[in-house]
């Protein structure tokens, strides 16, 4: 069993940063890919950013230039850094953990950027 804990959302104007961080614990040896997807209130989940164990990102092209997703040390921990936030980025944010091909995902973390 695998369990995706979420933190750091919130209420930001424009233009104003937010730090997501998301944490996976329990059977996590074979823990790959992590990232993160959001949804917008009658939208489907998208894409937001993606990393391997490995250290290989991948952005949406929305989010390019703006966000950054990294990974600690130990592998099992996943930031998300946005700057430059826009109204357009307001939406719950999940956080998704690959293992075995199963994918996991946290309760997400909402957040508002609005003046």
């Amino acid at each position: 069993q695998v369990k995706v804990v979420e933190s750091g959302g919130g209420l930001v104007q424009p233009g104003g940063s937010l730090r997501l961080s998301c944490a996976a614990s329990g059977s996590i040896l074979s823990l790959n890919v992590m990232g993160w997807y959001r949804q917008a209130p009658g939208r489907q989940r998208e894409l937001v950013a993606t990393i391997t164990r490995g250290g290989i990102t991948n952005y949406d092209d929305s989010v390019k230039g703006r966000f950054t997703i990294s990974r600690a040390a130990a592998k099992n921990t996943v930031i998300l850094q946005m700057n430059s936030l826009k109204p357009e980025d307001t939406a719950v944010y999940y956080c998704n953990a690959g293992v075995l091909g199963i994918a996991y995902w946290g309760q997400g973390t909402q957040v508002t950027v609005s003046s």
